[in-house]
């Protein structure tokens, strides 16, 4: 289970590499795709933030889940979701740093 664990913290990076890869002109599709993966990742993100009981981090990880999730479209236009895409994609980034200089650290 600890395997399973430790390859699921990389989902940040993931994320990040598809939320960046969205700057550039895809199908249709990709972006739906982008917005499925990243519902899915934010919630469970922020299910384990609530398990470890981060209040902060929980609302963040629900409200980008909902920010993301295909069923009824938040529509910003293209501009505002590229700004979207760069600032999420950066936090994810950050996290996922932190995640892995800080446990290396440790270990």
């Amino acid at each position: 289970m600890e395997k399973i664990i430790s390859k699921l913290k990389s989902v940040e990076l993931v994320i990040a590499v598809l939320l960046l890869l969205c700057l550039f002109e895809m199908p249709y599709g990709y972006y739906s795709l982008v917005r499925y993966l990243a519902m899915v990742a934010f919630a469970w993100m922020g299910y384990r933030q609530y398990k470890q009981k981060n209040e902060t981090m929980t609302v963040v990880f629900v409200a980008l889940a909902v920010l993301f999730q295909p069923f009824a479209m938040i529509k910003l236009g293209r501009e505002v979701w590229t700004v979207v895409d760069v600032i999420v994609a950066a936090f994810m980034l950050v996290l996922w740093w932190i995640d892995k200089w800080g446990r290396n650290k440790v270990a």
